[in-house]
């Protein structure tokens, strides 16, 4: 069983704040920062560069790292490439995914901006918008309206970052398999959140989210099948094994993707947000902060003057609401004023969704993690309840 208060803890910052924000960034532990600071007193040193102590141990982690991911997918380490953020991973991809003129992508009206703008930005192929329902629930059966021969592949979001939706993947790589197309997976806000049990030929990772580990990491998967078909995006160092004659070898995956020198006391941190996650559970997680966000979602609802998005017992560790007539911004200020509560206000870079949704002005997204408790929900809900007087 979880222990809340065992794990709070590890982030002295709720001393003096209420956070709800972990939808953007998730608080990092006091462990996660020790392994950090461990890189520079201990190992700082580039990695694959030197034949000295430090350098090797440094490499050696850092690769212990890329293990340690494999092993919880399931997967092979190759197919494990590390990137700055989620992002990265889907920007790597949409750039280097051997596309013929004509192709086309099948993507949602309810993805966040980084898997809607870099697909919008390839001229050279059609994009598909895959529409969701009002609670931004895609169903998959939809796809076969969309699906031709010139599909080569469906990228997706797992939780939807706005209004907290899943989706059924699984459903969609049955879809898509059957098809012979390829299934990306943006799984920013479910990785640390809810066991993986799904499956994509990619999957791209953040590594300060759910999982709590530092702003700077993530990682994308690519599996075997495709992923010496995908063009590196970042060549230099690190990237090859020999050059003549204006010609080079490229270095095999995942190397020949991690051009330059790597965040390393990032990964470092990683690996150890990672073994932190794994030892609460991730299944104990999901446990916990599903009532947490059962009880946001109802106790929001009761409140006159509010309207809560999505559906109730579809959503994941996020609640999206408004006050009626009332900026969400000025929301957001006045609960970080009146009671050090950060929650998050705005687009969320998520400006398909808020159209679908038809909240011109955005929304106040409070999202969750196992740092946060009953108190949390009941401060918020206490505020709200009088601002909702007022206006």
């Amino acid at each position: 069983m979880l222990n809340n208060e065992l794990i709070r803890e590890d982030f002295p910052i709720l001393k003096e704040y209420t956070y709800l924000d972990s939808a953007s960034t998730s608080l990092t532990p006091l462990p996660v920062i020790d392994s950090i600071n461990e890189y520079y007193l201990k190992y700082n040193a580039n990695i694959g560069r030197g034949a000295y102590k430090i350098s090797i141990e440094a490499g050696k982690r850092f690769e212990d790292t890329r293990k340690l991911i494999s092993q919880n997918l399931k997967v092979q380490p190759e197919e494990i490439i590390f990137t700055k953020n989620t992002t990265e991973g889907i920007n790597l991809i949409s750039n280097g995914f051997p596309f013929q003129k004509g192709d086309n992508v099948i993507i949602s009206n309810i993805e966040h901006h980084s898997n809607y703008i870099p697909w919008l930005n390839r001229k050279d192929i059609n994009i598909k918008i895959l529409q969701a329902d009002q609670y931004g629930i895609i169903n998959p059966q939809d796809l076969y309206d969309l699906i031709d021969e010139n599909t080569k592949l469906i990228s997706i979001s797992h939780v939807n970052n706005a209004i907290g939706s899943l989706q059924d993947i699984n459903k969609i790589y049955k879809i898509a398999k059957d098809h012979n197309i390829y299934l990306m997976v943006d799984c920013a806000q479910s990785y640390g959140h809810i066991p993986l049990n799904i499956k994509a030929d990619i999957m791209v990772f953040p590594g300060h989210k759910g999982i709590m580990g530092p702003v700077g990491t993530g990682f994308i998967y690519i599996n075997n099948e495709i992923i010496n078909q995908i063009k590196p995006a970042n060549l230099g160092g690190g990237t090859i094994t020999n050059t003549e004659n204006k010609e080079f070898t490229l270095e095999k995956p995942p190397h020949r993707f991690e051009g330059g020198t790597q965040n390393i006391a990032g990964i470092f941190g990683l690996k150890t947000a990672i073994e932190y996650t794994n030892q609460i559970g991730i299944e104990e997680i999901d446990k916990y902060t599903s009532k947490l966000t059962q009880k946001l979602h109802t106790q929001l609802n009761e409140i006159e003057n509010i309207h809560v998005y999505g559906k109730k017992d579809n959503i994941k560790n996020i609640v999206s609401f408004n006050i009626n007539n009332v900026n969400p911004h000025d929301i957001s200020k006045i609960l970080d004023e009146t009671g050090n509560i950060c929650v998050r206000s705005g687009h969320h870079c998520a400006i398909p969704t808020i159209n679908l949704i038809q909240s011109n002005e955005g929304t106040v997204r409070a999202s969750l993690h196992c740092y946060n408790n009953e108190d949390d929900i009941n401060k918020l809900i206490e505020i709200i309840d009088e601002i909702s007087k007022v206006f």
